[in-house]
């Protein structure tokens, strides 16, 4: 993707990816996890349909990174939240169990909005939501007290543009508004995917 430093943004489908307890590794540990958290947010994307030619080249965060996926038919905003998070998921419990040692989890938050980039790379306010909700204490307190190998998180604008509407593989009754985080002066939203919110005997893809 490339813009001029105040030209037209692009508007993209932000997934942002971040691991818990990243800084209790020691620099070759971090090594090790950034390899395997790439390998495994591609496959997931492959999962979903979403090749390199259909997203932007992911973001590096340290402990984490951002995937920027184009507006195409081929890959429209639910297949994210019923293909590719679960298979995340997935590929994350598979790691653990077969590699416990170098066992990781992970929060991920998703987004859409309007996304500008220039040499030093990507910013914006839809960006900064992006991280801004990943990074949410709510979030980070809900995988501290899960068994699961990842928690997810949408926007206001995700949630209301997909989740409400009960797409095929997205079930609206597990996600609950309890994620809060500042942006600026502005109070964020973010909608918090909670199973046991669900009616029981459901399944839930996303």
């Amino acid at each position: 993707m490339s813009t001029s430093a105040h030209g037209t943004p692009r508007h993209r489908t932000i997934l942002a990816v971040d691991v818990e307890g990243s800084t209790d590794r020691n620099n070759t540990g971090r090594a090790e996890l950034r390899d395997v958290l790439y390998d495994v947010v591609d496959r997931a994307c492959l999962a979903g349909g979403i090749r390199q030619a259909y997203r932007d080249k992911f973001v590096d965060r340290g402990d984490g990174l951002l995937c920027l996926v184009r507006p195409l038919d081929q890959v429209p905003k639910p297949v994210l939240l019923a293909t590719v998070v679960p298979a995340l998921s997935r590929l994350v419990a598979d790691h653990n169990a077969r590699k416990p040692e170098s066992a990781f989890r992970l929060r991920v938050a998703v987004h859409a909005g309007e996304v500008h980039s220039d040499p030093r790379g990507l910013y914006g306010e839809d960006v900064d939501i992006a991280c801004r909700l990943v990074d949410a204490p709510e979030l980070k307190r809900f995988l501290r007290e899960s068994s699961g190998p990842v928690v997810l998180v949408v926007s206001q604008e995700i949630h209301r543009s997909v989740v409400r509407h009960g797409y095929p593989g997205i079930d609206q009754r597990a996600f609950t508004q309890a994620v809060h985080a500042k942006l600026g002066a502005e109070r964020l939203r973010g909608w918090l995917h909670h199973p046991a919110a669900a009616q029981p005997g459901e399944e839930l893809t996303a």
